[in-house]
């Protein structure tokens, strides 16, 4: 009965080494993703920018065709425009907004204009 709840007592403190220790290495994580420049995502695939981006931005994607259409299925859609440019750091506060179109579709002209 003593050796069952001193292997209790370890097990407890083992976990709660883990415990600490993924909490380090996730804020640890958190740091680095601060730090990363915000890619140039400009003529890609949508799927692109979901792949790349921390997990944890908050991502606004809307289509800029004009014809206000719902984007369900990211790997049917190119970026046109994104905010904020590339190269610019992103935080945790920074909301990444992506104007896309169907792929085949072109950008609008003034998209295309602010682009350059």
């Amino acid at each position: 009965m003593r050796r069952a709840a001193v292997v209790g007592a370890g097990a407890v403190l083992a976990l709660a080494a883990v415990a600490v220790s993924s909490a380090e290495e996730s804020a640890a994580a958190g740091d680095d993703a601060e730090a990363r420049p915000m890619p140039d995502f400009l003529g890609l695939g949508l799927w692109r920018v979901f792949t790349r981006l921390p997990r944890r931005t908050r991502l606004d994607v809307h289509d800029v065709s004009g014809r206000d259409r719902r984007v369900l299925w990211p790997p049917s859609w190119q970026v046109c425009t994104q905010y904020p440019a590339a190269g610019t750091g992103l935080d945790r506060r920074t909301t990444v907004m992506i104007g896309v179109v169907r792929k085949g579709e072109s950008c609008p002209p003034r998209v295309q204009s602010a682009r350059r």
